[in-house]
């Protein structure tokens, strides 16, 4: 396989829905007060899991593009404390942010200049292809989850 077809297969990763439903599938039309709703027996709600692929996701850009990259807190600083969002627009500002992440992730895979193979210059031996694939298998993990969480509180199209 080519150099560009692993970058383009990695791009497109980043967001398909090949094999399973799409982040943008998963997180749309959520009504409000379900965002919060846990269901029994389920450690989490959807606005904690959709929190989490946020804060993931931005946490591996940070560290494949910022020298100064800090490492974060396990598992304290990749989890919300409250299971509802904060405020009305948290969620579609979540949503966003992960979306303006997953493109610059996108972007990433895809420039030339970046050899995906090369460590990560402050890291302790991480490669971009390592940080790539390790995006999009947490996203696939947490999207199946949050479908899941969606059909047991009875916010799921079926």
């Amino acid at each position: 396989m080519s150099n560009t077809a692993v970058r383009e297969l990695l791009a497109r990763a980043l967001a398909w829905g090949d094999a399973h439903a799409t982040f943008d599938d998963a997180v749309a039309d959520i009504p409000a007060d379900r965002r919060g709703g846990q269901p029994d027996k389920v450690p989490y709600s959807p606005w904690q899991l959709l929190e989490h692929l946020r804060i993931t996701q931005r946490d591996i850009l940070d560290f494949c593009v910022n020298a100064k990259y800090q490492e974060m807190k396990w598992p304290d600083d990749y989890w919300p404390a409250s299971t509802s969002p904060p405020s009305p627009g948290a969620w579609d500002q979540s949503v966003r942010a992960f979306k303006e992440d997953r493109q610059a992730l996108q972007r990433l895979a895809a420039d030339p200049a970046i050899d995906l193979e090369a460590r990560i210059p402050h890291g302790s031996g991480q490669t971009y292809l390592r940080e790539l694939v390790l995006v999009i298998d947490h996203s696939a993990y947490h999207v199946g989850q949050l479908v899941l969480v969606r059909r047991l509180l009875g916010a799921w199209k079926s």
